[in-house]
């Protein structure tokens, strides 16, 4: 009957006082409070109301206002607030009014592009069913999955999806835990297996909550439900996993910060220049506020964040949704990638690599005819199955069979609907074997398949050139290098057997025993999780940018490290560290291993073990990235400086918690995106330079001013400074953010973490070496036009005066001689360090565009009488425009001698990662498979029974076995040491 204990306390079945899931089904069941028949529905809503509904709990939502305010917080917009209040105070309301469009239209851009993060965990809940099948009151009924609680029983079966964590306490299944471990291959859980220690996740006799049975029926006792779930356990640490700013953002407000000092100190202290230079009270704070909006960069908030945009929309063309602009910058800072294995690295697809026989090995993908032996293994191993090819329903290594047979032409023997099966017997983990009987020509036939080391014990014939014949030592031996030989590859073996029951001996036996004995051997099949074709070269070209690859996996430690050496991430001798292994070593010998140089391979890694290993990574001062496609990816994935996901194979939950989603699952895409990120942020210093260069010239003449007590005019207003900052200026520098890459791009390392987007090189280049050359060629300018009028200094140019018309057409000379040297300065600095030859004068198109528009607005302001009251210039004659014809030629002309002298120095390149030292030569496969024997402790009865050989045989390959092992052994140190 079913338990209704109205006193027991079911709470204690979740949170810190949970009972242990492994300790025996009778503990399990007094410590919930059940039994086998169940809850009845009146406990089971006591309890609903006691721990909630089964379900993820969601993250509270940050209001849209308040995102959208927090972008007019920014420094930046904070500084371009304060230029508009002081245009307003000059009295130029157009202008005022036309900042603060630019702060509103750069708010908006950000904010959208950044609505699409921050629903990790809403898409959590896309993992539970429904639905679930359970007993309660003695009745099997299927109620809600929201409605699970602590000690239900839960029925199980194929294509299900569990809605909670429980233990298994009848029957077994094959579930599907690529989403929580990263495993490709459906791990078989049953309750007869009795795991007491070892990681939670590898119990055998435990279901989680979000996986997918594929196989099997079981039942089921439910321990946790809810955010106690592994699935909740992860949910929660993802809420409590916060993003930090990028390298960009926070070096954007240090820089802001800077020039708003710079503004306000300069401001101020021409304030008393003015005053004693005989200026009026009112007069010398016009002058102070002109100084200050000189000195802001009115165009650089703006100029940005939209490079920043075109470079997301350039990676979404190239198949790399970036969420979070900044991110693009943060892309190209990149050290160390952080790659999962499964669907990252490989296609999460099982496939069929290899056959193999008695007489040798066939490639599975061998364009021609294969031997009739070869016909014969794939034919019975795809009769071996109960997958369905037709709709892709059932194990992944039976469908790599079925495909493997699909493609030779063999046709899947027994459907899944039994069609033509006599009988079955399942896979049995613990022989690791199945098999299926069914009628062929009047007879009754066996399929066999499973490990090749029990096939062998139960095999005494082997199919050799068509013919069966007795299997003596040579054979076993034989079949055993050839499974030890595909092991070492990193590849899945399995063995195929069959055997035609004698006549008259129908049906097949009842036990399994008496059916799976005198087999005759026909092959092996090995099997991988193929290596996706395009990520060697990525690793390839990842390394020649100086980048480090590590691989963060769930999964075995030998598999991924086969997988590694075929994608070029470290060698055979890469270490290989485990999650539980992980665990116990202390943080001071994980930042000495990280900062070895060597590229690792962590393997059975848990969340927390992800996010471990990221935040060591960036104490280190490195950027990482981090890809992932499963929900355990999803706390690494927001902890890491780029999280990566796949579009296609992963989950919502990857996705939703990633910086950037490759929407081909093309690892290759990350190397492109990395380039893509170096380039946006060379070209967002290249407009950075740009912009900075005319505070110079904008400044000198107020400086020129002031320290001449007035006997020199001011050669700007604060109208014609605003004027280049929001006018000439804008497209220009937004045309420089789709510069091409500069020669050698990927081949120079990575910045520092800590490295500045504006350093001392930049500002010196800006305003010690650009800047300077246009103030003096500017105020060279002014002085001139006015000296050919016949000022002196100290005449009077005020407005009234003979003079002033003559001033008019000076200040004029002054504001389109900064325009002209801006132009030469685009040119100038859309390389560092190469000729502008090298990359075509011409060959941005948008700058050209950019360029012919400032022109424009400047022949407009210069020859528009209707701008000449607002900007106070005045039309120039043919002597005034061939005064500053030169000025672009002159900038740039001087930096390309400054880029030639840098050429002579020695340019710096990514550090070429030094070759590993090379493991011993590879050895033949009976010198591997001796190794495995050896290391894997087989005795010589153990010898004996596998492969059916002599105790004397036996004994001395046991002895051999160990000589190798220890050879392999010394010469393995001895290469680490080297």
């Amino acid at each position: 009957m079913a338990v209704d204990d109205g006193g027991a306390q079911p709470g204690a079945a979740q949170g810190s006082t949970a009972p242990d899931p492994r300790e025996p089904v009778r503990l399990l069941f007094r410590d919930l409070r059940t039994s086998r028949e169940g809850l009845s529905e009146r406990e089971a809503a006591r309890r609903l109301t006691l721990f909630g509904p089964n379900t993820v709990a969601r993250r509270a939502q940050r209001h849209r206002l308040g995102e959208l305010g927090r972008q007019f917080t920014h420094p930046l917009a904070l500084l371009l607030g304060l230029a508009a209040v002081l245009a307003a105070a000059t009295g130029s309301g157009a202008l005022a009014v036309a900042i603060v469009a630019v702060i509103v239209l750069n708010a908006l851009l950000a904010f959208a592009q950044e609505q699409q993060a921050e629903r990790a965990v809403e898409a959590l809940s896309g993992f539970l069913p429904e639905e679930a099948t359970v007993v309660r009151d003695a009745v099997t009924k299927a109620v809600p999955a929201t409605a699970l609680v602590p000690g239900d029983v839960l029925l199980v079966e194929e294509g299900d999806r569990i809605p909670a964590d429980a233990r298994l306490i009848d029957g077994g299944v094959e579930v599907d835990l690529s989403a929580l471990t990263g495993e490709s291959v459906p791990a078989f859980r049953s309750a007869e297996f009795v795991d007491r220690e070892g990681r939670l996740l590898d119990a055998r006799d435990l279901l989680f909550s979000g996986t997918a049975c594929t196989g099997g029926r079981a039942c089921a006792v439910v321990t946790t439900t809810g955010m106690h779930t592994e699935l909740g356990r992860i949910a929660a640490l993802t809420q409590r996993t916060r993003g930090e700013q990028s390298p960009l953002e926070a070096q954007v407000k240090r820089a802001a910060r800077l020039i708003a000092l710079v503004a306000i100190g300069v401001g101020v202290a021409f304030l008393p220049l003015g005053l004693a230079a005989g200026l009026s009270l009112t007069a010398a704070t016009t002058f102070a506020i002109g100084l200050l909006v000189a000195n802001v960069p009115e165009g650089l908030l703006p100029t940005i964040t939209l490079a920043l945009a075109t470079g997301v929309r350039e990676l979404a063309r190239r198949g790399a949704v970036v969420k979070r602009l900044s991110a693009v910058e943060t892309l190209g800072a990149t050290t160390v990638v952080c790659t999962d294995k499964t669907g990252t690295l490989t296609e999460n697809r099982m496939r069929a690599v290899a056959v193999w026989t008695l007489r040798g090995e066939h490639a599975a993908d061998d364009p021609g005819a294969l031997p009739q032996d070869v016909l014969r293994v794939i034919g019975t191993a795809a009769a071996c199955t109960t997958a369905r090819l037709a709709d892709r329903h059932g194990d992944p290594t039976e469908l790599a069979l079925l495909d493997l047979a699909a493609a030779r032409g063999r046709a899947q023997s027994p459907e899944a609907d039994g069609a033509g099966r006599l009988a079955l017997y399942p896979f049995d983990p613990r022989i690791k074997l199945m098999t299926v009987a069914a009628a062929e020509d009047g007879a009754v036939v066996l399929a066999t398949k499973g490990a090749p080391e029990e096939v062998l014990a139960r095999a005494d014939r082997v199919l050799d050139a068509g013919e069966e014949r007795d299997l003596h030592d040579d054979g076993r031996t034989a079949a055993a290098h050839a499974a030890a030989a595909f092991a070492d590859r990193g590849l899945r073996v399995l063995a195929v057997a069959r055997r035609t029951l004698a006549t008259g001996q129908s049906p097949p036996p009842d036990r399994r025993q008496d059916a799976e004995q005198h087999l005759c051997l026909l092959g092996l099949v090995a099997l991988a999780d193929p290596l996706r074709p395009e990520v060697p070269r990525s690793i390839e070209l990842a390394h020649r940018a100086g980048i480090t690859v590590h691989v963060v996996t769930g999964d075995n430690g030998l598999t991924a490290s086969a997988i590694a050496v075929q994608a070029g991430i470290g060698h055979r001798g890469s270490r290989i560290v485990t999650g539980t292994e992980l665990d116990a070593m202390s943080d001071d010998r994980l930042d000495a291993l990280l900062a070895g140089g060597e590229e690792v391979i962590f393997a059975r890694s848990s969340p927390e073990s992800k996010l471990r290993i990221a935040d060591a990574l960036r104490a280190e001062g490195h950027t990482v990235a981090m890809t992932g496609d499963g929900v355990n990816d999803a706390p690494a994935l927001r902890r890491a400086d780029i999280g990566v996901a796949m579009g296609r194979s992963g989950t919502d939950v990857a996705r939703e918690s990633a910086t950037m989603v490759l929407t081909d699952d093309d690892f290759a895409t990350i190397v492109s995106a990395v380039e893509a990120g170096r380039r946006t942020y060379d070209n967002i210093r290249k407009f950075i330079v740009y912009i900075f260069t005319h505070a110079v010239p904008e400044v000198v003449p107020f400086l020129v001013f002031a320290l001449a007590g007035g006997a020199v005019p001011l050669p700007l207003t604060v109208m014609q400074i605003l004027a280049i900052d929001l006018g000439t200026d804008t497209l220009p520098a937004l045309a420089l953010g789709r510069e091409r890459s500069e020669p050698g791009l990927m081949d120079r390392p990575p910045r520092a973490r800590g490295a500045k987007v504006i350093d001392r090189g930049m500002l010196g280049r800006a305003w010690g070496f650009l800047g300077v050359i246009s103030a003096a060629l500017v105020m060279g300018g002014f002085l001139l036009t006015l000296s050919r009028g016949g000022w002196h200094p100290g005449d009077a140019t005020g407005a009234g005066t003979a003079l002033h018309p003559l001033y008019r057409r000076a200040t004029t000379v002054a504001w389109l001689g900064i325009v002209a040297c801006q132009i030469g300065t685009a040119f100038a600095v859309r390389t560092e360090r190469a000729s502008l030859r090298s990359i075509g004068a011409f060959s941005n198109r948008p700058l050209l565009a950019g360029i012919g528009f400032s022109l424009a607005f400047a022949a407009a302001i210069v020859y528009v009488p209707g701008l000449h009251g607002l900007f106070g210039t005045a039309a120039l004659g043919p002597a005034e425009l061939l005064t500053v014809l030169p000025f672009p030629f002159a900038v740039w002309g001087a930096d390309e001698a400054r880029k030639a002298v840098l050429r002579r120095r020695t340019v710096p390149v990514a550090p070429r990662r030094e070759a590993p030292t090379p493991p011993p030569a590879p050895q033949p496969a009976h010198h591997r498979f001796a190794v495995l024997l050896a290391r894997h402790g087989w005795t010589r009865d153990r010898l004996t029974h596998a492969l059916g050989v002599s105790e004397h045989a036996a004994a001395e390959f046991v002895a051999h076995a160990h000589r190798i092992a220890a050879e392999h052994g010394r010469r393995t140190d001895e290469a680490h040491h080297r």
